[in-house]
């Protein structure tokens, strides 16, 4: 479950890490008013996905008259599908070094990790990429939780000649504190990004966590309707992840659909998102699914890939049947396993594709795509 960024952040101040003063508004006259009362203002559109500031979702306003014509601007937009109907405005700290801040879990070590680099404000993943070096990774045991001295090395590799000994010491604290937050909340991502220094001290300029849904029941969470493709996945047992290609992925089992989302950018094409109808897939299951991903609307052409397994694959085919008429991409199929003849053959006479095997279909998804550019 991922927060919104203003409960995150009133997390943070309630466990004492320090965020820029700010309050959460549904219309432009209340950030009016609130730059009346702190001076110049951030103002940010709150929306469960990344890009916002890219999209247009993030200004500055020196003024009470900025913030509203920025906060009327923004609350009349969508980032990526999301309406965006509330705002958090904060106080403006302008930030003299930008650096992140992130606690995950390693499964592979089976034990948290924390991540620190010097540069902050844009993805950790390009970071990682382009400057690997610049990460400092340190991992926690999970029996003894954070030392000390692991704090302070981490605070101290972001120092580069920029920090004071005091600085350093906050970020210290910040980060034991995080990682408190880290294991309170039954976390898997806790980041700050960036964590700034600025002429007041040091400051979370923006918060994000991400909460494991099997420990929902003892957090005191309310999962808020967005209307979001992944909340409608949810809601009928599939899991969903959306991705910046045009060819919609429609899969089940985890592992499998990694595969094919692999073998698509094989081929050379771009996975608009990462499907997971799950084991024992019905009917209904693969209405909702198809409607669900041809509603994005950069889709250019759909694969479905099924192992039948528990999944029987004539229920596959006549879920897709019944919702041909709706769905206006090109649509490619493989059916192997559990009732696959009786499948294929109720697929003969649709308008779709059919493949013998994954690498076939992930080959024939990309060329449907690219015909459609």
């Amino acid at each position: 479950m991922k927060l919104y960024e203003y409960d995150a952040k009133e997390i943070f101040k309630r466990n004492n890490i320090p965020v820029p003063e700010g309050s959460l508004i549904s219309n432009p006259g209340d950030a009016e008013n609130l730059a009346r009362k702190l001076g110049p203002v951030v103002i940010k559109a709150q929306v469960m996905i990344g890009g916002r500031g890219k999209a247009g979702g993030i200004a500055i306003a020196s003024n009470p008259q900025e913030a509203y014509q920025s906060a009327k601007r923004i609350l009349g937009m969508s980032i990526k599908g999301l309406p965006v109907n509330k705002l958090l405005v904060e106080e403006y700290k302008k930030p003299d070094k930008e650096m992140y801040l992130g606690i995950t879990i390693d499964r592979a070590a089976k034990c948290p990790l924390v991540m620190v680099c010097p540069e902050g404000g844009i993805d950790i993943e390009e970071i990682a990429k382009t400057s690997p070096r610049e990460i400092v990774k340190m991992y926690i045991n999970p029996l003894t939780g954070i030392h000390d001295y692991q704090a302070r090395t981490l605070a101290n590799s972001l120092n580069a000649n920029s920090l004071n000994k005091n600085k350093s010491l906050m970020i210290a604290d910040i980060i034991k504190k995080l990682y408190r937050v880290f294991i309170d909340y039954d976390c898997t991502l806790a980041e700050i990004n960036p964590l700034a220094d600025t002429q007041e001290g040091i400051f979370a300029l923006d918060a994000k966590m991400v909460i494991d849904d099997n420990a929902l029941f003892r957090q005191d969470f309310r999962e808020e309707e967005t209307g979001s493709l992944e909340e409608m996945a949810k809601k009928n047992g599939m899991s969903y992840v959306g991705l910046d290609g045009y060819i919609g992925c429609i899969v089940n089992g985890a592992g499998l659909a990694m595969a094919t989302l692999d073998m698509i950018k094989q081929y050379g094409g771009e996975p608009a998102n990462f499907l997971d109808l799950r084991a024992g897939a019905n009917e209904e299951q693969m209405k909702n699914a198809l409607r669900i991903v041809s509603s994005n609307k950069k889709i250019k052409a759909i694969i479905i890939n099924v192992f039948g397994g528990l999944t029987k694959c004539d229920k596959v085919a006549r879920g897709i049947i019944d919702v041909i008429p709706e769905i206006k991409a090109p649509l490619v199929i493989r059916l192997a396993g559990t009732n696959e003849n009786e499948g294929r053959v109720m697929l003969e006479k649709c308008r779709v594709t059919m493949a013998s095997s994954s690498e076939e279909a992930a080959s024939a998804v990309v060329e449907l795509g690219h015909s459609d550019k």
